[in-house]
């Protein structure tokens, strides 16, 4: 059981902007202690300053393996135990795959597979240990289907989502619960760097290109990161929810 004297824990990865920001605001808002971290200091700072309750910014690179050790202790120096984690952090790449580089594709597996194996390896066995816990991994709807031209950022959410199966299944009947969230184009600067890179590949103007992500989902638009943020708080507040990938995404990929 979670000790109710005192707020519980959230850690939320990619926490400067976007679905991050959404995720960290929307726990707080919920009564968490949130524990926030980035690569970006400036935009950490702006996140807790919109989160309502306690937060702690911890700056780095989750895909330096001593930096999430050093992550964990010192969220549990100063905030308590992580009871909640959501793995949020990652980012695309975009190439033919004949002409994906080495690097890319380790890229892809560091930050979209790599760090949020390492973040659940620290996180799981106090949670277990506890007999409570909630693991979040934000995916993608590239986890279940693929398109031409991400292939390495789609082998890593595919990746991501089968150690997501594996761990729920390990840990079922602990109270310990970890699921993934599948977005489709979400309204965030992440789409906006997407939209630059259609315009400089194809020569299409931004309202063409950002149209065309719009279309990609059925309701005719992006999602919302706070759409996303929900869907999150479903998998925190729900304990018969595990080993799912829920979807959302406007009703692009039906499941």
């Amino acid at each position: 059981m979670t000790d109710t004297a005192v707020p519980p824990v959230a850690l939320v990865s990619g926490a400067g902007r976007g679905i991050g920001r959404a995720v960290a605001v929307a726990l707080s808002e919920a009564g968490h202690s949130v524990a926030l971290t980035a690569r970006n200091a400036t935009e950490l700072k702006e996140t807790a300053a919109a989160c309502p309750g306690p937060t702690l910014v911890v700056p780095g690179d989750i895909t330096d393996r001593e930096f999430v050790d050093e992550l964990f202790e010192r969220v549990e120096a100063e905030l308590g135990t992580v009871s909640v984690l959501v793995a949020n952090a990652g980012a695309g790449t975009s190439a033919r795959l004949a002409k994906t580089t080495d690097e890319q594709w380790q890229q892809m597996l560091d930050l979209n597979l790599t760090a949020p194996f390492r973040c659940l390896r620290r996180a799981l066995p106090g949670m277990t240990g506890r007999g409570h816990g909630r693991v979040v991994v934000i995916a993608s709807v590239a986890a279940k289907v693929g398109e031409p031209y991400i292939a390495a950022y789609t082998a890593s959410k595919h990746g991501v989502l089968g150690l997501v199966r594996s761990a729920a299944a390990e840990v079922a009947g602990t109270g310990v619960t970890v699921n993934a969230v599948c977005p489709g184009y979400v309204d965030t600067p992440m789409t906006d760097e997407t939209v630059a890179g259609i315009v400089a590949s194809t020569g299409r103007t931004e309202s063409e290109a950002r149209a065309a992500l719009e279309a990609k989902q059925p309701i005719g638009r992006l999602i919302r990161p706070e759409e996303v943020a929900a869907t999150v708080l479903l998998c925190v507040t729900t304990p018969a929810i595990t080993g799912q990938a829920i979807n959302v995404d406007g009703g692009a990929v039906q499941s």
